[in-house]
């Protein structure tokens, strides 16, 4: 079964091309700048070829166009015909209270994902132009939503609830629903095959940390607590966002600087994190490199960041009555050893023994940076949401077919 994912963004397309048999990316790339000047496809087949073509893309439907025409064709393509093509896997941001699980996208439940869009309405409107346009350029194939929020459903009503007035959660479904599940549940049960342990009796922290960023709790294979909330902005500093943040202080800025609410969000969203206390940058590399020149507020920024993962994880081993095993994941998380020692440091009370020489140096790859006798066990295990993706849509699409025969 060959299955194309795809992550669609407000003028982005982000996709790969399993095929899962052998479980090879036969081809990957993203589609950017779409609606606007400059747009272009960059691909890269397994192979190792690589291809950047610019043109005109004013939109999703068109930019899916581009990359099935690149999939097909004779010097670059990867597949004879698009009937190859078995099903498509699609990245939804929100899910809200009603998807409690990956699900096969009918008529029915397109709607309930648009309904989610009040949720979610930067990200939800943005996958549901890829759903729109797969289903107007491939109508046979058969598609699968799977949700950021999905894995966060197991959390109980005391983790997930905000201390409002709960006629608010009742009449719009305020309260925290948590995202990144897709790269929690990955790297945590990956995490436990590495070390051939049972995931369902594990008490895991999961530090997915990159520019979006969030710590789930697990205990026994499902999700405790997590640190996003109703939108991705709560929880840790980020590349651009706040994180948590007195609410009183939002509404003093607001008299203050006499902005709106649009203008708030944006401030939050787009002005906060590590770029707004360092100036420099939401790049961790760019950031740690001034701070190496002595720049105060980089150092800051850095301090901040690394202080509020401690915070995370202290509070998660407190909840849960201790901490078996700790993953760090994402594009900081994976390649920033500094921040991971940091992070572990002075954590002995825990029972964790850090291996720095281990952790020295450590990018992108499966390993253990903690001791041998080390009671909690510190793993760095790259997440791959695409293969999530993919395989909960090969699984739903398996067993619709078997439901009909």
């Amino acid at each position: 079964m060959k299955i194309l994912v795809l992550n669609c963004g407000s003028s982005s397309i982000k996709y790969q091309l399993f095929d899962m048999a052998t479980g090879v990316v036969l081809a990957k790339g993203i589609v950017e700048k779409i609606g606007l000047k400059g747009s272009f496809l960059k691909n890269e087949r397994n192979d190792g070829d690589k291809v950047k073509l610019e043109g005109e893309i004013l939109d999703h439907q068109t930019g899916i166009e581009y990359l099935l025409g690149l999939m097909i064709s004779k010097k670059r393509g990867v597949i004879k015909d698009l009937n190859e093509i078995n099903a498509v896997g699609h990245r939804v941001v929100h899910g809200g209270e009603r998807f409690q699980e990956s699900c096969y996208l009918d008529d029915i439940t397109i709607k309930a994902v648009e309904d989610c869009s009040s949720l979610a309405p930067l990200h939800n409107p943005a996958n549901l132009k890829g759903i729109y346009a797969m289903k107007n350029l491939l109508p046979e194939v058969p598609q699968v939503g799977v949700f950021d929020t999905s894995f966060h459903q197991t959390m109980p009503n005391y983790s997930f609830m905000y201390a409002l007035p709960y006629s608010l959660y009742k009449k719009y479904g305020i309260r925290r629903y948590g995202f990144h599940g897709t790269s929690h549940s990955y790297v945590s049960n990956r995490a436990c095959e590495i070390l051939n342990v049972d995931y369902k009796s594990k008490k895991i922290i999961t530090c997915h940390l990159g520019n979006g960023a969030s710590i789930t709790a697990i205990k026994d294979g499902k999700s405790l607590d997590t640190s996003m909330g109703l939108t991705p902005v709560e929880g840790l500093i980020m590349g651009t966002r706040a994180g948590d943040v007195d609410a009183g202080a939002l509404t003093l800025i607001m008299e203050k600087e006499e902005i709106d609410f649009a203008s708030l969000n944006t401030l939050l969203n787009k002005h906060s994190g590590v770029l707004g206390i360092s100036g420099i940058s939401s790049d961790m590399r760019e950031v740690e490199a001034a701070a190496a020149e002595g720049d105060e507020r980089a150092v800051l920024s850095i301090k901040m960041y690394d202080y509020r993962v401690k915070k995370y994880i202290g509070s998660y081993a407190a909840a849960m009555g201790g901490v078996d095993i700790i993953v760090f994941t994402g594009g900081i998380g994976e390649n920033a050893w500094e921040t991971r020692e940091t992070i572990c440091r002075d954590m002995e009370f825990l029972g964790l023994e850090f291996d720095r020489k281990k952790n020295e140096g450590a990018r992108v790859k499966e390993l253990v940076i903690s001791k041998p006798g080390s009671k909690v066990t510190v793993m760095i295990v790259p997440t791959n949401e695409e293969f999530v993706i993919a395989s909960d849509t090969r699984e739903i699409v398996e067993k619709r077919l078997q439901n009909k025969n």
